[in-house]
């Protein structure tokens, strides 16, 4: 059924009330944990720093510094959910240390990447070869070298070798106005983990394995979010820089809120792009037969998987991803297949909405499940797992996952209303 499939205005109310109702409680739970750790938290950090910030510590450290020189420790993304993380920690007790490390790991492992897209743009290229000037120029280009986001070379160069460069309708206030949304995001935040400690509790299994399930899940949520705001930020600040330059760099991730299925599930749109151009679409193709599908998505995260650095989390995370990718292809043609396929032509498009709603519910936690495994720890990965599908059966499973499915139903309204004004443009340019 379309993606234009609308549902009656008070069914969506009902559903952001549902939705509101049970975050406020969720977050309610993480910030009464959050509370009770304080005293475990002030251990870790020394004196001079926890009178320095009063009675409630900034959970980890501060997202403005993360933003600025941190692209993450064991966080993964591919294509569908891409790579960028070959650093280890870069900060300890909120002070700087390995940066020269970190910046020499980041500039490095960008530069691979953006050297062999050269390669591999300069062997297609017909008409002659490229110079080692555009290279240097590539490569060297300073708000990208270090973190990304990562242009293929085709589509730099292409924006370099404009030699007219105009400014487009108000496009230096769209600018201004970004730089200050990035700005209030790493204030926002910054005093977000003031209260509600996110990162820190995960890491005490036995302290989170006495959360109500409520809590637990809004916990794991919680952590994909925090990766999200961190990438967006970072990538806002970078891609508004080169904006500057008259570059138009890939643009941040889509929040995690967003994704319900495997195949838009990225944090790292350029290196999604790479990833896409060179690997998944030239194996996959048009991605609708299942063995070219997972040729394609094995190859792309045999790819990641050396690019995040081989280890046994990295291993679970990339088979983990790589079989959710392909079980969406299977699912679909499954369905695809009679009776199933006439049962829902038969369908209203609003009850096949809410049908495919509940399959985006289920896949929406596999999401997070998954990834929650590259920003944390097995442990609490198989723990809020047993609990949200286990020990939590049924009361605590269908609640949760009615509760997504509400979350679900209100992004494809949002969607819906995007296709329709993206068609309304559409016809006025045609016109």
């Amino acid at each position: 059924m379309g993606i234009k499939a609308a549902l009656p205005s008070y069914e969506l109310g009902f559903y952001a009330l549902i939705l509101t109702c049970a975050v406020v409680y969720s977050g309610n739970g993480i910030f009464d944990a959050s509370r009770a750790q304080i005293c475990g938290l002030h251990a870790l950090w020394d004196v001079g720093r926890a009178g320095h910030h009063g009675p409630r510590l900034p959970d980890d450290c501060p997202l403005s510094l993360h933003c600025a020189l941190r692209c993450g420790a064991g966080e993964a993304e591919v294509v569908v959910l891409c790579g960028r993380a070959l650093q280890p920690g870069l900060f300890q007790a909120g002070t700087f240390q390995h940066v020269a490390d970190v910046l020499f790991y980041g500039g490095s492992g960008f530069t691979i990447m953006r050297c062999m897209s050269f390669a591999l743009e300069n062997s297609e290229r017909k008409e002659g070869i490229y110079s080692i000037i555009d290279l240097l120029k590539y490569n060297f280009y300073l708000p990208f070298f270090f973190f990304g986001p990562i242009m293929t070379f085709d589509r730099f160069y292409s924006q370099v070798s404009i030699s007219e460069l105009r400014r487009k309708d108000n496009e230096m206030w769209n600018i201004r106005v970004q730089a200050f949304v990035n700005l209030g995001a790493i204030v926002a935040v910054d005093v977000f983990f003031h209260f509600f400690y996110i990162l820190t509790l995960p890491a005490d299994v036995k302290f989170v394995s006495r959360l109500s399930d409520w809590a637990l899940a809004g916990l794991a949520y919680c952590n994909l979010v925090y990766d999200w705001l961190k990438a967006a930020v970072m990538f806002g600040v970078i891609n508004t820089i080169a904006r500057l330059d008259h570059l138009d760099p890939p643009q941040p991730p889509k929040c995690i809120t967003m994704l319900y299925v495997f195949a838009e599930t990225h944090f790292d749109r350029g290196i999604n792009d790479w990833l896409c151009k060179y690997i998944y679409d030239h194996l996959g193709e048009n991605h609708d037969n299942v063995v070219k599908e997972l040729r394609a998505t094995i190859c792309t995260f045999a790819v990641t998987t050396l690019w995040l650095g081989p280890c046994e989390i990295v291993y679970i995370w990339s088979v983990c991803n790589c079989f959710g990718l392909n079980f969406e292809l299977w699912v679909q043609k499954f369905f695809q297949r009679e009776p199933f396929g006439s049962m829902e032509a038969n369908m209203s498009e609003p009850m096949s909405r809410r049908i495919r709603g509940i399959f985006g519910a289920a896949n929406f936690w596999a999401i997070v499940l998954y990834n929650v495994l590259a920003l944390n720890s097995l442990d609490f990965t198989l723990l809020v797992a047993k609990r949200i599908l286990l020990t939590g059966f049924p009361l605590s499973t269908l609640s949760i996952w009615f509760i997504t499915y509400c979350g679900v139903q209100l992004i494809k309204e949002r969607e819906r209303l995007l296709a329709i004004e993206e068609e309304k443009r559409d016809k006025e340019k045609a016109a």
